[in-house]
């Protein structure tokens, strides 16, 4: 059961990241600051989902891990350390900021400069949820293969 909470969890964030990334993309090249602006604020209003979804997948994750010694699931547990300190450091600041500055009608230089890095950050979780995602279902097809400590 844990198991499937963990991968639908992880499949759900993984999901609604792609979904800020790519609805932030297409606004942005639409160019039209009415829509850019519903998109900062449906991405910041969209953390009430995301943030616990991935606490949940998170949570569930190191609970499975304990004790496996695969290199597997190592590499797992320090891509969702990154994904974590990228999502508190950069992408929650930046959606807060943003959607802030797209409320007022801001979109200068400073407005574009927070939005690439937003979207770097984001680009990078969204490769790391998918590596995460790539391994786990590996773990799930073989899992003769891992190596569990007693």
């Amino acid at each position: 059961m844990k198991a499937k909470v963990h991968a639908a969890a992880g499949a759900a964030a993984l999901l609604v990241v792609g979904s800020f990334w790519l609805a932030t993309v297409a606004t942005e090249l639409s160019g039209n600051l009415e829509t850019i602006a519903a998109v900062k604020a449906g991405v910041l209003a969209g953390m009430t989902v995301l943030i616990p979804l991935m606490i949940v997948a998170g949570a569930s994750g190191f609970s499975l891990a304990k004790g496996w010694k695969s290199p597997i699931v190592q590499r797992k547990k320090r891509r969702m350390r990154i994904v974590a300190a990228n999502g508190i450091l950069v992408l929650l600041p930046s959606a807060y900021v943003l959607a802030g500055w797209a409320g007022e009608g801001r979109f200068d230089g400073a407005f574009l400069a927070v939005q690439a890095l937003e979207l770097a950050a984001g680009a990078v979780n969204i490769a790391l949820l998918s590596l995460n995602m790539r391994d786990g279902l590996a773990l799930r097809r073989k899992p003769s293969r891992m190596v569990q400590a007693s």
